[in-house]
């Protein structure tokens, strides 16, 4: 599935249109992107939560040359699935 089929399959389940259902689409995704861009988290009960990963520096290898290449510390978002999720 895809952002366009869920927007098909919100209008449909929830009688929007196409425009209401994605608006909101973007709305909740937008909600949680800002949530993530502040670092806390966003839970939903039963399907899952996203939170915010620090990697730390790392040294990595250049695959095609072998080279040894310092890879700086970043964030990452994770999702670790909810219990009903992980039922299904």
């Amino acid at each position: 599935m895809n952002k366009e089929d869920l927007i098909t399959y919100v209008s449909k389940t929830v009688s929007l249109t196409k425009k209401e259902a994605e608006q909101s689409i973007n709305a909740a995704f937008e909600g949680i992107s800002e949530a993530l861009k502040r670092g806390e988290g966003a839970a939903f009960v039963g399907f899952g939560s996203f939170a915010v990963h620090s990697r730390k520096a790392r040294t990595g290898r250049n695959p095609r040359t072998g080279e040894s290449i310092k890879i700086a510390a970043s964030k990452a978002a994770k999702f670790r699935p909810g219990k009903n999720l992980k039922k299904l």
